[in-house]
């Protein structure tokens, strides 16, 4: 039987923090209209947590077997983050990178609660913030500076 190992009040605290913090990115996500918002990446954030601190418990801290979850989490939240990519029409403009790319990184900040990472998971997710919210902006001033139009190609700005 599984028994948790840490003391309650540090799983509590993990997995609150993972929930936050995508709770976070999704409203950033929701606020520009995108299909997966507070839910997806709250859930996202909570499940990865969650298998890290499982796989912490049952193999005793086991590098090697923690580095195996933590790669089938990566490459599993690439499918989910392909549902949100979104490829229309014959000039074969693409939408849902930045959010596949939120959700696949709600993830990899999620690993990190739950590994106890507490001030790497928060850094991570104050980095996720500023480029969400200011990534946008500074791809419109670039194309103003550079007279561009590079939007209609793969600007995450209107695209995504």
């Amino acid at each position: 039987m599984f028994e948790i190992y840490l003391p309650i009040h540090e799983v509590v605290i993990r997995l609150l923090l993972a929930i936050v913090s995508g709770t976070i990115l999704g409203l950033n996500r929701w606020m520009h209209h995108k299909s997966a918002g507070v839910r997806t990446h709250s859930l996202v954030a909570l499940s990865a947590a969650l298998a890290i601190l499982i796989m912490q418990g049952v193999t005793g801290g086991d590098a090697q077997a923690q580095s195996h979850v933590f790669q089938g989490i990566l490459s599993g939240i690439g499918f989910l983050g392909a549902g949100v990519i979104i490829h229309r029409g014959e000039n074969a403009s693409i939408k849902g990178l930045t959010t596949a790319a939120s959700i696949w990184v709600c993830a990899v900040m999620g690993v990190a609660f739950g590994a106890g990472q507490i001030s790497l998971g928060i850094i991570g997710l104050l980095g996720i913030l500023l480029i969400l919210i200011l990534g946008g902006p500074l791809e419109k001033l670039t194309n103003r500076i550079l007279q561009t139009n590079r939007s209609s190609e793969n600007s995450s700005t209107e695209e995504d």
